[in-house]
């Protein structure tokens, strides 16, 4: 296997295009599932338990609508289910045993009906605490850490924690529009200045997953800019997480509004995993799971369920 030029970590690619990352520990038990990730895409559910989620608008915020959709999702093939009790975007603030009454229940209840990956999407220590506590087994931090106490409560468990790139305060917008020299040089060096934080806290690189934070504190410019340049991100080693669904840089680049962004969510995943992304992050997850199936038979690294044209 030959490297990419100019890209240290990056393994080689399995044809042209198709990045191949150097990852430390491929191979990793998440909960009750293990995943190699030199031969496998995988594919996180998107359960959001809030009113006010951008795309799909409080449709699982009921407890038994959010239950019904994580358990549906794991049926479906998803590899992990990501639960949210507080949307990213700037908004009122929640108090933190609110957030742990969205997310909890939804957690408890989907670890007794499936074995599926569970991570919850927060960046409150205490709603960490509590979620890995009833079942979940992935923290995914979209402030990339920016409570210090979150790096000690995942060293402090078994959790794996997704570290992942964005500028504001939780919960509070940019003072001004995101400027960047260099966006993904700025992305890579405070994702490692951050899996640093991690480390040093005393998480182990074999629980450690990145996202350069698609449209996170980015335009779209600055966003699609990221994507094509992914492998410089997957070259410090970790698996790659990408949270491409439905977002607006989707929707600038084609002039589509939401609710009809799945035919590019879907390429752009296919993109990001063929250079080098290991997780997409999905709302549409029967589509989704047949996009990454279909990337990984055409990499070689998984059989058709069946050949018998031409045969």
């Amino acid at each position: 296997m030959t490297g990419l030029p100019g890209l240290p970590g990056v393994g080689g690619a399995a044809g042209p295009g198709w990045v191949v990352p150097d990852l430390r520990d491929p191979v990793r038990t998440i909960g009750r599932r293990t995943i190699d990730f030199e031969h496998r895409i995988a594919v996180m559910a998107i359960v959001n338990r809030t009113p006010d989620s951008f795309h799909d608008r409080g449709a699982t915020f009921e407890l038994d609508r959010a239950v019904e959709a994580a358990v549906r999702a794991a049926e479906q093939g998803a590899d992990w289910v990501d639960i949210g009790g507080v949307k990213f975007a700037p908004g009122p603030e929640l108090p933190a045993a609110d957030e742990v009454d969205r997310v909890v229940p939804v957690v408890e209840q989907l670890a007794q009906q499936s074995d599926v990956t569970i991570s919850v999407d927060t960046f409150r220590p205490e709603v960490a605490a509590a979620a890995i506590a009833a079942g979940a087994s992935v923290v995914n931090d979209t402030t990339g850490l920016s409570d210090p106490r979150m790096a000690a409560v995942v060293a402090d468990s078994e959790a794996t924690i997704v570290i992942t790139h964005s500028l504001a305060e939780p919960r509070r917008p940019l003072e001004a529009p995101p400027q960047y020299d260099d966006v993904t040089a700025s992305v890579v060096g405070f994702l490692r200045e951050r899996v640093d934080r991690a480390l040093a806290a005393g998480v182990p690189e074999s629980r450690i997953v990145v996202d350069p934070g698609h449209d996170l504190n980015k335009n779209t410019v600055h966003t699609l800019e990221l994507t094509r340049r992914l492998p410089e991100v997957v070259a410090l080693g970790y698996p790659v997480l990408a949270a491409v669904s439905n977002k607006d840089f989707v929707g600038e680049s084609l002039g589509r509004p939401r609710g009809e962004r799945l035919a590019g969510s879907l390429a752009v995943a296919t993109v990001s995993a063929m250079l080098g992304a290991r997780i997409v992050r999905m709302h549409d997850v029967a589509e989704s799971v047949d996009a990454m199936r279909m990337v990984e038979a055409t990499l070689g690294w998984r059989a058709p369920v069946e050949s018998r044209h031409n045969t």
